[in-house]
């Protein structure tokens, strides 16, 4: 029966037959032209209505009819599906599909189209066979074209791969998700400028958090998801013009991803079909992602980090978040670490009011980056890093001295809490300090203990909700951090270790009646000063009989160690004796100012230096000998068994034989005589202290008379072994020597003239004249020869003096000078006198109005 259209005329029955046209595999070639006759009428109607059925859809039911006149393209596509599905790909007729679309690639867009409009009549129909098909037709066509128009292509494969997504069958999502893997390993000829990927980031991350039912479906759809993330950070980050994966709105969806499966511990994959579990698919997508970060993207992709941590409470636990930013600085680029380093501490101030474990968390996790990052720094604003740190410490101070981090929100805290957190801060400050060099740590050094607030310069330093006993908490915790920055400092040159900046505030901490912060300040001058490791030799104090074993590293003192024992020498054995002074001393502070005569002995010592630390070994012993009431019996036993210690060792540093000779003497005889003033039966954990040192007298002392003697013979300067070691208090001293910072404002508050009871029995109806208000602020000067000598005492002052001198002086000028101004605005609002000299009977006197407080008319302003 003959076709007929609505709209066209009828065909005939018979067409004229046209001359054959020559083919080479399908593909027309070049012929001779064919006769104006014959490509007229029949020939032209029916080029009109194969051109009409080109464009027919395939459900208008005239394909099964004429398929002779269907384009050559459908019918290769038609040919490439078997009968039965099971089957599979038809390949002869696909290498024929392949053939054709490669010679002519102008008809890809319609192959496609065409394969997209079947897939999804399969996929309406239930008929997957056919579907797997088609994405497998799909996928060798996609792999073998490389043109110009393959654009147009993969517009048309990715609207089949995203209905396939789009389906509730686990197995076409996971056949979609290979296909785009498949599609983002191609590196394309040509740029597209219009693709767009959203949809592909927001199902993917649907697909991580799947919650299917059969959890080894579930494991599939969530390995499927993280490879479809993997594919197209592939894709666009390989592409400068697709769409930017750095942006908020992807990192947002894509890292909560992969950390969600990082995490998720039921993720334990499936040993029969899958070759690694999500989390180690996880892990490698996640390396892979930060490894391809530019420097300007680093933020993006860390931030998401922090608040699915915050999210999900993941800093507590510390292990996972730990975990996550091990894998971030082992996957970037090296030069990007300190970007992280900032990120985290911006973190760390924005959780500044948040509890304890979490401040902990974020502040281990630090510590663990810090260990890290091995370039040997932290970025351009190193001191910021340590500003940070030590703005954390001093707040953890007040939560735990306040119970409370946010009063506001009644977040409570623990000192339990609050001691780990500090704890792991001071631990963070030595890691990020190993990690510089040394003239950056030297820098930091100075930088931590200008945070320290140094007694008589910072009085006011105690927060009122803190107190005092904050302030001295602070000092511990500087103290401290300042320790762990110490701790592996190593310098050649103990002037830059050391200068006077970092010593004098340092060795005033000595004096301070605190016995913690003694210590800690032993331990920073032992760490400094011990550059070949000889600390842990002399661990435990003794009497040594022969140093040789200890095997000391002992090198020739140079010039610096000889500038700076002449520059620092002096103040250095003052403060040791001092220091030993103090009668809430124990163990060990003792063994702390042992290891650290030794140190200067095998550091630092040269001739000179020997018999200065033998005056102070003397000069310890008469300390422990005199009758002073505020050393314990105890106190002065360990006074006496710490100089026996170090002249034995210092004995036989020197290689003197008569020196040694004396020293062993007299330790003989302690030993049979007075056990109690040897170290052996003192710094033990029951000490053998006897009722009274009424028996050290004699030959059982070391004697200086001797020891100069034979010191002389062997060529020692002897003139200043023979000068008694007197160590002068100076005013930095009596400033130093308070139990805490309060101490030194209650000394100010007892000197303030407004307390003293003088000033309550002038006379209240004293004139003021001009001669009184002058009188008052400036005292009066006799002579010019006194302006001139108290203006000389004044410059040399400030050239010689320490800066705690400096500092206390004028802080007790200006108090003068507020209570001068006090009185003066006192007596200008007290009452006038009465002429009878006295109140009326019945009233009380009225308070004056002061001069600042009248309201006058607005005539008398001017």
């Amino acid at each position: 029966m003959p076709l007929t259209l609505p709209g066209l005329p009828r065909l005939p029955r018979r067409l004229p037959r046209l001359p054959s046209v020559p083919r080479l595999y399908g593909v027309p070639m070049p012929h001779l032209p064919i006769p104006p006759s014959l490509c007229q009428g029949p020939r032209r109607l029916l080029l009109d209505c194969t051109s009409i059925l080109d464009h027919l859809p395939v459900s208008a039911g005239v394909c099964g009819c004429c398929g002779a006149l269907r384009p050559r393209y459908k019918r290769l596509v038609d040919n490439i599906f078997p009968e039965d599905p099971e089957d599979g790909l038809v390949k002869v007729n696909m290498e024929k599909l392949t053939f054709y679309a490669l010679s002519a690639p102008e008809k890809l867009d319609r192959i496609g189209a065409y394969l997209s409009e079947r897939l999804s009549r399969d996929v309406a129909r239930h008929r997957y066979g056919y579907v797997c098909i088609a994405m497998e037709a799909l996928d060798q066509l996609l792999m073998a074209c490389h043109c110009q128009s393959i654009n147009l292509f993969v517009e048309s494969f990715l609207t089949m791969v995203r209905k396939l997504l789009e389906a509730d069958k686990p197995n076409l999502q996971i056949l979609g998700t290979n296909s785009f893997v498949k599609f983002a390993n191609i590196e394309e000829d040509t740029a597209s400028y219009h693709r767009s990927y959203d949809f592909f980031v927001s199902r993917f991350s649907e697909m991580c958090h799947s919650s299917y039912e059969d959890p080894d479906v579930r494991t599939k759809i969530r390995m499927a998801g993280i490879r479809g993330l993997q594919g197209v950070v592939r894709k666009t980050v390989r592409d400068e013009l697709q769409a930017n994966i750095w942006e908020r709105q992807h990192m947002d969806k894509i890292v909560p991803s992969l950390l969600f499966n990082l995490q998720d511990p039921t993720d334990s994959g499936s040993p029969g079909c899958e070759k690694e579990s999500p989390a180690e698919l996880t892990e490698r997508c996640f390396r892979e992602l930060l490894g391809r970060a530019a420097y300007g993207n680093i933020k993006n992709a860390i931030k998401p980090v922090l608040m699915h941590l915050d999210n999900h409470s993941l800093w507590e636990g510390k292990s996972f978040a730990v975990r996550c930013f091990k894998i971030i600085m082992y996957s970037i680029q090296s030069q990007h670490s300190h970007l992280v380093i900032q990120q985290l501490l911006g973190h760390l101030d924005a959780n500044s009011k948040s509890s304890a474990t979490v401040r902990a968390g974020i502040v281990e996790v630090l510590s663990e980056a810090a260990v890290i990052e091995a370039s040997g720094s932290v970025g351009p604003t190193v001191l910021e890093v340590f500003n940070t740190l030590l703005k954390q410490l001093r707040l953890s101070v007040d939560y735990e001295l306040t119970g409370s981090c946010d009063p506001y929100c009644n977040n409570k805290t623990t000192t339990d809490q609050e001691r780990q957190l500090q704890e792991a801060v001071i631990k963070t400050i030595g890691s990020f300090a190993n990690t510089l060099p040394i003239y950056q740590r030297a820098e930091v050094m100075l930088f931590i203990m200008g945070k320290i607030p140094v007694p008589g310069i910072y009085p006011a330093l105690g927060s009122p909700i803190a107190g005092f006993e904050g302030s001295r908490m602070i000092q511990v915790m500087l103290l401290k951090s300042l320790l762990q920055v110490t701790e592996r400092y190593e310098s050649s040159n103990m002037l830059a270790a050391l200068p006077s900046s970092f010593l004098e505030p340092l060795l005033s901490f000595t004096l301070m009646e605190d016995p913690e912060i003694r210590l800690l300040v032993l331990s920073i001058l032992i760490s400094l000063i011990d550059r070949h490791q000889n600390t842990h030799k002399f661990t435990f104090l003794s009497i040594l009989s022969d140093i040789s074993v200890l095997k000391l590293k002992v090198d020739k003192c140079s010039r610096q160690d000889n500038l700076f024992m002449k520059k620092h020498g002096q103040r250095l054995y003052r403060h040791i004796f001092l220091t030993c002074s103090e009668e809430n001393s124990g163990r060990s502070h003792y063994q702390a100012l042992y290891t650290l005569l030794a140190l200067l002995s095998v550091e630092l010592a040269n001739e000179e230096v020997v018999v200065d630390l033998i005056r102070l070994a003397l000069a310890l012993q008469d300390l422990a000998l005199a009758n002073d009431e505020r050393l314990s019996l105890y106190n002065r036993c360990a006074v006496h068994a710490l100089s026996a210690a170090y002249l034995s060792l210092i004995s036989q540093l020197t290689t003197v034989p008569a020196f040694c000779q004396h020293i062993q003497e007299v330790i003989e005889l302690r030993q049979k005589e007075v056990p109690y003033l040897l170290p052996e039966d003192i710094f033990i954990e029951n000490p053998r202290v006897p009722e009274s040192l009424e028996r050290v007298e004699g030959e059982v002392l070391f004697q200086q008379f001797q020891i100069a003697e034979v010191l002389g013979g062997s060529g020692y300067n002897i003139e200043i072994l023979n000068t008694p070691f007197t160590p002068q208090i100076t005013d930095e001293d009596r400033l130093s020597k308070r139990k805490s910072i309060g101490d030194t404002i209650s000394l100010q508050m007892d000197m303030d003239p407004r307390y003293s009871p003088e000033r309550e029995q002038k006379s209240p109806a004293e004139q003021i004249t001009f001669e009184t208000l002058k009188n008052a602020i400036v005292d009066s000067v006799n002579g010019e020869e006194q302006e001139r000598e108290k203006r000389r005492l004044v410059v040399e002052r400030f050239q010689t003096a320490p800066f705690e001198e400096i500092a206390a002086h004028c802080g007790a000028k200006s108090s003068l000078l507020q209570s001068k101004l006090d009185q003066i605005f006192e007596l200008t609002i007290r009452p006038p006198p009465s002429p009878s000299g006295s109140a009326s009977q019945g009233q009380t006197p009225t308070r004056s109005v002061p001069v600042y407080e009248m309201k006058f008319p607005d005539l008398c302003v001017y």
